[in-house]
């Protein structure tokens, strides 16, 4: 969940908002004067944001990726039955 905090607010909240975000992967967004100044994220979500760069960078990963989408929005789907014996198979 994504919550807001001023900047004021977060100093002595720290603590706890170290907590919260380590333990229920919450983020915050810090504002200074009604504008976001900063964000706070768990390690692994930020991990997860540089790996998503990555492969949106890779040209024919992003492309792969658009492909899939748009067969998934098709209905162009494999049930799990059949992908496990699609793997079985192999």
């Amino acid at each position: 969940m994504t919550r807001t905090i001023t900047l004021k607010a977060l100093r002595p909240e720290l603590p706890h908002i170290a907590d919260s975000i380590e333990s229920k992967l919450d983020r915050y967004i810090v504002t200074r004067h009604g504008h976001p100044v900063m964000m706070l994220i768990s390690p692994e979500d930020y991990e997860g944001l540089l790996e998503t760069i990555e492969v949106l960078s890779d040209k024919s990963a992003a492309k792969r990726i658009r492909k899939s989408w748009k067969e998934a929005r098709a209905g162009k789907t494999v049930s799990l039955e059949a992908l496990r014996r699609r793997l079985e198979g192999v």
